[in-house]
Formats: C-alpha cells, sequence, structure tokens
C-alpha cells in the first residue's frame, strides 16, 4: 500500500471526498477507498451523508486510530444555540466520539451571525475534544486574515478551497501559506473538464500514467492536500497511485499555466472570491 504522506499539520495529503454520494453510493465509496488504502475520509452535514459514511468505517477493519475524519458544520448552524450540538449529532450519525478535523463550510452565516461567534464556537468544539483538529473552508484571503487574527496563529489546520488546474486559486494560497494554514483543494478534477486537457493527456502519455494521477500529483506536487471522490474502485486506486507519480518541473509549470479561473462551486451564499 502506497505511503499516505501527511501535510504540515496531521492531515494525509491524499484523502476521499464525498460530495454528491448518497445513502448507498455513499457507503460503497467509503468501503471501497479504504479498501483500497485511504485513511482520510471527507464529508459534511450538508452532503446528508454521515450516517453512510459512518457505518463504511464502522464496518470496515481499520482501527479509528488509523483514519482521518473530516465534517463540515452547515450555514444554519454557525452560532451559540445550535453550534455545539450539530457537532453531537454528526458524531452520532457517523458512530464517532471525535472528528480529526472540523471545518466552518463556508463563511455564509444563514442569519448573519458574526464570524466571532462561530469561530468562537469551533474553538469551544476543540476544546471538548469533540475534534482534534479544527478549520475553514472556502475563505477568502481577507477572511483567512479576518479568522486569524480571531483565533491567533497555530490554529486553523487548513482552508479548503476549490483548486484544480483550471482554478489555481493562487491568491488564498499565498495567504495560507504566510500563516502556515494547509490548503485542501476540493473538486481537482473540475468535474471531470481537466481529465480531458490535451495538456494534461499528453503529460499523462509522457509518464505512461491516467489523467486523473497527473492531476492529483500536480496538486500534491503543490504543498496541498487533496480529496477527489469516485464511486468506482478502479478510479479510486489510480488516485492513490498517484502518490507514486514524481512530476518534472516542466510537467508542473505546464500545468500551472492551465489557470483560466474556470470556477465550479458558486452558490449564491458564496463570498466575493478573490
Amino acid at each position: 500500500m502506497p505511503n499516505v504522506n501527511q501535510s504540515q499539520s496531521n492531515i494525509p495529503s491524499l484523502g476521499v471526498g464525498t460530495f454528491r454520494l448518497k445513502d448507498e453510493e455513499a457507503y460503497n465509496s467509503v468501503t471501497m477507498a479504504l479498501e483500497v488504502g485511504f485513511r482520510h475520509i471527507d464529508t459534511a452535514q450538508i452532503y446528508g451523508n454521515e450516517e453512510a459514511v459512518g457505518r463504511a468505517i464502522k464496518d470496515s477493519a481499520v482501527a479509528r486510530e488509523d483514519l482521518y475524519v473530516t465534517t463540515k458544520v452547515w450555514n444554519d448552524k454557525l452560532n451559540k444555540a445550535s453550534f455545539v450540538d450539530s457537532v453531537k449529532e454528526s458524531l452520532s450519525k457517523l458512530q464517532l466520539d471525535y472528528v480529526d478535523l472540523l471545518l466552518i463550510h463556508w463563511p455564509s452565516p444563514e442569519n448573519g451571525e458574526s464570524m466571532e461567534e462561530y469561530l468562537g464556537e469551533l474553538l469551544k468544539v476543540k476544546t471538548l475534544g469533540l475534534a482534534k483538529e479544527i478549520g475553514i473552508s472556502n475563505f477568502t484571503v481577507a477572511q483567512v486574515e479576518q479568522a486569524v487574527g480571531i483565533l491567533g496563529e497555530g490554529v486553523i489546520a487548513t482552508n479548503q478551497v476549490e483548486v484544480h488546474p483550471y482554478l489555481t486559486n493562487t491568491k488564498v494560497r499565498a495567504a495560507c501559506e504566510k500563516h502556515g494554514i494547509v490548503v485542501t483543494g476540493y473538486m481537482p478534477f473540475a468535474v471531470g473538464k481537466v481529465l480531458k486537457d490535451d495538456t494534461i493527456v499528453a503529460i499523462a502519455e509522457k509518464h505512461g500514467v491516467s489523467a486523473a494521477e497527473v492531476v492529483v500529483a500536480w496538486e500534491l506536487a503543490n504543498g496541498l492536500v487533496t480529496i477527489p471522490s469516485s464511486t468506482k474502485r478502479k478510479n479510486l486506486e489510480t488516485n492513490i497511485k498517484a502518490l507514486e507519480l514524481t512530476l518534472d518541473a516542466e510537467d508542473i509549470a505546464k500545468i500551472d499555466a492551465l489557470d483560466c479561473g474556470d470556477r465550479q462551486a458558486t452558490p449564491d451564499f458564496a463570498p466575493e472570491w478573490d
């Protein structure tokens, strides 16, 4: 089994995402991911699959201490009244005593709560031992600065944002690097778009690997954690094989140059992106 190496934080640099996966599909994807060697599983309250993910973890032979599980708090729970209880509900669904990482899913509280309020609750969850690490997701440069101002340096483990060859998100990545915050890149394949890109296909042919392996290896070469998802065992096996692929500087530069700001995740409550 490949060594799933660690990032600056304790976050394994390659994980498996579960966005858009429901019920048995989520259960089967996580089950297969654990079987092929993944140990980092990413879910969220809004995905509606924490129960299925928890069941897959429970039914697997993998010891809890060998797993890294992430979930995220949704926009309607970003307040003192609901936050901690929502995390306890997530843990109940996941059949876990704690998550390894808890994130604010979007800096978009439904009722306009202040960042001080919801980050205070996030920190409380860590203090209570319900999450080992805490972080943020979809935060802009200004919001990263604000969050660090509230929580202090060295508290935020990651900012999970969309990163792929068509959206390299360099400004946010630079802001995170300045504060020692690991960036987790979600949607690495841009919903499959980048896997058909001529440049990426040519690099894949050069190395005798798949386009998916090239994209994952590019994310890892850029110091990112990444969480591709799949419902097919073959694709999960391919994704984890990317840990064995080393791209050269020319490959990385060519992929970096594909950035065209093609963002996939743009809900109406999203912040004003950098």
